[in-house]
């Protein structure tokens, strides 16, 4: 008998939900929040309305895409976190129901659990390349910038982390700063792309072993900017090309560096990267170079699993169901998890 497994993505400001049967992608739909780019980043009172509105429709549509209804459903897997608290008590209140209504295991999955085993979701039409085990993951997005070794679908070791920002929000706050807007991750590539990336330069943080550092970019940053911009009112709109390439290939050097290293002492080719920044032009240029370079076996994510989305969480899911692993009713999201 097939496992169809629905997953619901909740952690952030993205609704999704997806279905898999036996590993293999049904549908996936994802409902996103257009009104948190006036803010300039996300608010949680607001993204936690918006899902409350977006739950049912989006669940309703996984469903009729993967041609289901919820009786021939295995198990529902929800995000349990890390993420906005209220958006995660969306999900999970929604997960928790529907399996009670159901008479189905509930699953819980950690969010960044998916962003790793995105790459084994399996389509119709794809050639479907997953990395073997072991293999390392950069796992880099706007709350998270990690080095990851998995050993299995459920075994997980963090060797490197960032000590204070996630390499995803120092491309926003610099964005920000810049007055280029939000989200800034995806603005800065698309200059970067028309920029020099040797222009400039910018300090780069000394940390000792696998863990990195964003916070001391992002001052060098700031100081630059603004000791230009008071010899040149137009110094950012001149060169503002120029500048965001140049610190786009800081922070890639920064997590190349890194990870450079880890494959170095664990000896493993075996490379993938996962999470909103994998959709970096320039860092998945770099990692392919790299790649060829020191002969590894590179695997990207397709840009759509690079965002938040449930796919990720169905199949992290899936695992978990398959290893046995169930949760009660009464369990909590939470907002932090400190380790996988």
């Amino acid at each position: 008998m097939a496992d169809i497994i629905l997953g619901i993505e909740s952690s952030c400001d993205d609704t999704s939900a997806a279905v898999i049967k036996d590993g293999w992608l049904l549908s996936n739909v994802i409902a996103s929040q257009e009104v948190h780019k006036s803010f300039g980043g996300v608010v949680p009172e607001l993204a936690s309305r918006a899902h409350e509105m977006n739950i049912v429709p989006v669940v309703s549509e996984a469903l009729s895409r993967a041609g289901i209804t919820g009786s021939d459903l295995t198990a529902i897997a929800f995000t349990r976190g890390p993420g906005l608290l209220g958006s995660l008590l969306v999900g999970t209140s929604f997960a928790k129901t529907m399996a009670l209504s159901l008479d189905i295991p509930l699953v819980m999955v950690n969010h960044l659990q998916g962003h790793i085993l995105a790459g084994f979701v399996k389509q119709e039409g794809s050639p479907n390349k997953a990395p073997s085990f072991p293999y390392l993951c950069l796992l880099v997005s706007g709350g998270n910038s990690q080095i990851v070794r998995v050993d299995s679908p459920l075994e997980f070791t963090i060797l490197g982390q960032t000590i204070d920002d996630a390499v995803g929000e120092a491309f926003d706050k610099c964005s920000k700063m810049m007055g280029l807007g939000y989200p800034g991750g995806p603005i800065i590539d698309a200059l970067a792309k028309k920029g020099d990336p040797k222009r400039f330069t910018f300090a780069k943080p000394h940390v000792e072993g696998l863990d990195y550092s964003f916070s001391g970019v992002k001052t060098s940053l700031l100081y630059f900017v603004r000791d230009q911009i008071a010899k040149d009112p137009e110094f950012m709109e001149k060169n503002k090309e120029d500048i965001c390439a140049s610190f786009q290939k800081c922070l890639i050097d920064i997590l190349m560096d890194k990870l450079i290293k880890a494959a170095k002492l664990t000896g493993i080719k075996e490379i993938t990267i996962g999470g909103g920044v994998s959709a970096n032009s320039g860092l998945r240029q770099r990692i392919v170079q790299e790649g060829e370079k020191r002969k590894w076996n590179v695997y990207l994510p397709e840009f759509k699993f690079t965002t938040d989305n449930a796919a990720m969480i169905a199949i992290a899911g899936y695992y978990h169901y398959l290893a046995g692993e169930r949760c009660p009713l009464d369990v909590a999201p939470v907002s932090r998890i400190a380790d996988f």
